[in-house]
């Protein structure tokens, strides 16, 4: 059976939250154990450092997001799970592509026309004020992650859709003036994928400061759930559940029969407190084993390291001979 190769990054500068999971860690998962997909997930340690500029948070960041994946099932047996800064050749493939790809085409890149508009409209004399060239590349270094190992599919936000046709435009350039045999990857987004909202109401974001994160203790659980916003109704009185974020965490973990009973209460009028110390206790009996083992990781980040050294042998077995067809065919080789 010829397999699709499936390709997701994650950006190492923050702890995994209930969002994170909803809307990547689960369908990811699920994803992986179909057998005709061939998945790739890898820590985008080097992606981080365009905005991260502390070494030890984008340090704890890679482990606790590698700890979550594999609290949560991920098969490493069956997929390839790695660290990026352990498979040098996606860095030269950064540096060989980003030698044909036009200054004209990261000048439209939603993320550093934003930055420039920023300094324009703050008055700043230079346009390009703080920019750094992690910023204004990064679409090319993304291109080399995922044209490195031949993905075809990419889930992506739309946000990232752009980026996803800057790599089909430089594989296409590579294509047609070296005779190279990029893949010419599809941007996958999935319009029905589950956003879930914070704290606040808004989306679940780091950049809001509005998540539960996914493996915090009970009493921190307990008291984030609390702080959940909700409107003025008192008990007794009937609920909507549909503009409800309490109702909405609930059925990102529920069955579709306990959704339906849980929506029922709502409708009759159960009070908020009520509804608060429920989500409580049936997220933290759906967490509590994957909690534990995700703290038994934390404390043995040896295995975690095992585990992404060997997802990095797996990719270097694919990334170094493709690299040395690259190399070939850009005129890098040896004499004899």
């Amino acid at each position: 059976m010829t397999k699709t190769k499936v390709l997701t990054g994650i950006t190492t500068t923050g702890t995994p939250h209930l969002g994170n999971y909803l809307g990547a860690i689960k369908p990811a998962i699920e994803e992986s154990w179909r057998d005709d997909i061939q998945s790739y997930y890898f820590l985008a340690d080097y992606h981080s450092l365009i905005k991260g500029r502390d070494p030890k948070r984008i340090h704890q960041s890679s482990l606790e997001i590698a700890a979550t994946w594999l609290a949560l099932g991920l098969d490493t047996d069956r997929v390839t799970f790695y660290r990026q800064s352990d498979v040098p050749e996606i860095m030269e493939l950064n540096w060989i592509i980003g030698c044909m790809t036009a200054k004209g085409l990261m000048n439209r890149a939603h993320a550093y026309k934003a930055a420039v508009q920023d300094n324009v409209e703050n008055e700043q004399n230079d346009p390009d004020f703080g920019i750094t060239m992690g910023l204004f590349s990064y679409p090319v270094l993304m291109a080399a992650d995922i044209l490195m190992f031949g993905a075809k599919k990419v889930p992506v936000g739309q946000d990232q859709v752009q980026h996803l046709e800057m790599a089909r435009d430089i594989a296409k350039r590579m294509n047609h003036h070296y005779k190279t045999k990029f893949v010419l990857p599809e941007a996958i987004v999935d319009e029905n994928t589950s956003v879930l909202n914070g704290l606040d109401g808004r989306k679940m974001s780091k950049s809001y400061d509005n998540t539960i994160p996914m493996f915090v203790p009970e009493k921190k659980l307990l008291k984030l759930i609390r702080k959940i916003k909700t409107n003025s109704l008192e008990p007794g009185e009937p609920k909507d559940p549909s503009t409800c974020t309490l109702f909405q965490i609930f059925s990102a973990f529920a069955t579709e029969e306990e959704a339906l009973a849980k929506k029922a209460q709502y409708e009759a009028g159960a009070g908020w407190g009520d509804l608060k110390n429920e989500l409580f206790e049936y997220l933290n009996e759906k967490l509590k084993e994957p909690r534990e083992r995700y703290n038994e990781l934390l404390q043995d980040p040896a295995f975690i390291e095992a585990e992404l050294r060997k997802g990095a042998e797996k990719a270097r077995a694919e990334a170094a001979p493709f690299l040395r067809h690259i190399r070939q065919a850009v005129g890098i080789k040896g004499f004899v």
